[in-house]
């Protein structure tokens, strides 16, 4: 379902950007197929393997549009693969027989994995550039709002006074996490595959590992440690990070859509005419970016699951298996680029509404300090003592009898003990943001340093 929704031409550019769609087009993947086959052509010339103008013929042939396209599907049904039709026409382009050269030594993965490698490669490019954007709009936010008190909630009741800022910068904290985890998987996936049909280099009799190296260098590209035609591990680590980035962008989006309910109404998305509009109630302003936000984290993970589950191959050739990534790679970086895409959109332009915070915030009439009063009165009468004191006034409050403020003054314990002024400071939200301002302007500041 996700593959013919991301081409589709209603949804696709809700699920997926055209950068990454175009990436994983056909034409990308054969135009790639070609610049590794050009490459290694190149690569053998340096190393006399093959003529000079031989590589030079192939790399000059080389041309998607040459691609007969109809005979390429039609091989490639009885074949099982592109990469022998496509070597068939490939070396039928170069003059004077010089295309025979081309694929010299190699064999169909060794084409198809390090293809895979550079769209890997170019789709990191993708995400890490909407992850830096991210970053950049939450580190605003948490600097803005540092101190904007709103009510933090758990189990989705209210809890104590956080500040919006505190919220955004917890959010940024893992998006930069995100941006280390990229740095640090690169050079683990970003490597050539260049073996041979078993993986051993046999065909190149002791040129094969020099061929390897000149191949990466090439493509620009690192050089494995050995074989991993059925090792993948690397491919499942992306697809792993892409999971852990739509992970955290779908907990943003879905706190954003808690916020945007009508009876709070903290945050809205940035306001588009239409966007979000109800084909019945014209007062609707929905959440939808947000939603593709949260749908992301969902369908990026199943792609993550099937990688797992394609881990598992036979011996040096999968049956089957490999076959899994050629589906849930692709739908995989797809998805997370509409995910990403949206999220970089709200967070750029989110409209933040202190007065609804307070709003809400005000809400339970001071209750939500409760605990702000209890540690205020701890260190007179003891914090047990404290806790029932104050859970009692709670009670009186929530029952309508009286105002929080009221309640505790009345309470004989607590006005014996401390003035009203000074209840009434511990009863202010604002008083008691603990070190959530500070611990923004910690994180920014590491941040910057």
């Amino acid at each position: 379902m996700s593959s013919i929704v991301v081409k589709s031409a209603i949804y696709g550019d809700m699920f997926g950007t055209a950068d990454m769609r175009g990436l994983f087009a056909d034409s990308t993947i054969l135009g790639l197929y070609l610049d590794v086959e050009t490459a290694l052509a190149r690569a053998q010339a340096k190393l006399g393997l093959i003529p000079e103008n031989a590589a030079k013929a192939i790399t000059e042939a080389a041309d998607v549009d040459r691609i007969d396209m109809e005979r390429l599907s039609a091989r490639t049904q009885i074949v099982g693969y592109p990469i022998l039709p496509l070597v068939e026409q490939l070396s039928n382009w170069a003059p004077d027989g010089l295309g025979q050269y081309c694929h010299w030594g190699a064999t169909t993965q060794d084409i198809m994995d390090t293809a895979d490698v550079l769209q890997v490669r170019a789709g990191l490019d993708i995400v890490e550039e909407y992850l830096e954007r991210i970053a950049a709009a939450l580190a605003k936010l948490a600097e803005a709002h540092a101190e904007t008190p709103m009510a933090g909630r758990t189990h989705l009741q209210h809890a104590l006074p956080v500040s919006f800022g505190f919220k955004a910068a917890t959010w940024l904290s893992a998006i930069d996490r995100h941006l280390q985890r990229l740095k640090e998987l690169r050079p683990r996936v970003e490597v050539v595959q260049f073996s041979g049909a078993a993986g051993t280099l046999a065909s190149l009799s002791g040129n094969g590992l020099a061929t390897q190296a000149a191949l990466a260098e090439e493509l620009g590209l690192g050089v494995p440690d050995i074989t991993w035609h059925t090792i993948r591990d690397g491919l499942a680590e992306v697809t792993g990070f892409l999971a852990l980035v739509t992970g955290t962008i779908g907990k943003i989006g879905y706190d954003i859509m808690l916020m945007m309910q009508t009876e709070t109404g903290e945050v809205l998305e940035p306001f588009v005419a239409g966007r979000g509009a109800s084909s019945t109630m014209p007062q609707k302003r929905n959440p939808i970016s947000s939603e593709m936000m949260l749908a992301s984290s969902k369908i990026v993970r199943e792609q993550h699951s099937a990688m797992l589950d394609a881990m598992v191959q036979d011996h040096e050739r999968a049956t089957g298996q490999w076959h899994v990534e050629w589906h849930a790679l692709p739908t995989a970086f797809i998805v997370a680029s509409g995910g990403l895409a949206a999220a970089a959109e709200v967070l750029e332009g989110l409209e933040v509404r202190p007065d609804a915070m307070r709003k809400v915030l005000d809400t339970t009439r001071g209750l939500i300090v409760a605990e702000a009063v209890m540690m205020g009165l701890a260190p007179h009468i003891g914090r047990q003592v404290a806790h029932d004191v104050v859970y009692d006034c709670c009670r009186k409050a929530l029952a309508g009898e009286a105002t929080f403020l009221d309640a505790l003054m009345e309470e004989k314990a607590i006005s014996d003990t401390l003035d009203r002024g000074t209840v009434e400071a511990l009863t202010k939200p604002e008083n008691y943001l603990g070190e959530a301002p500070e611990m923004v302007r910690r994180l920014l500041l590491k941040r910057r340093g």
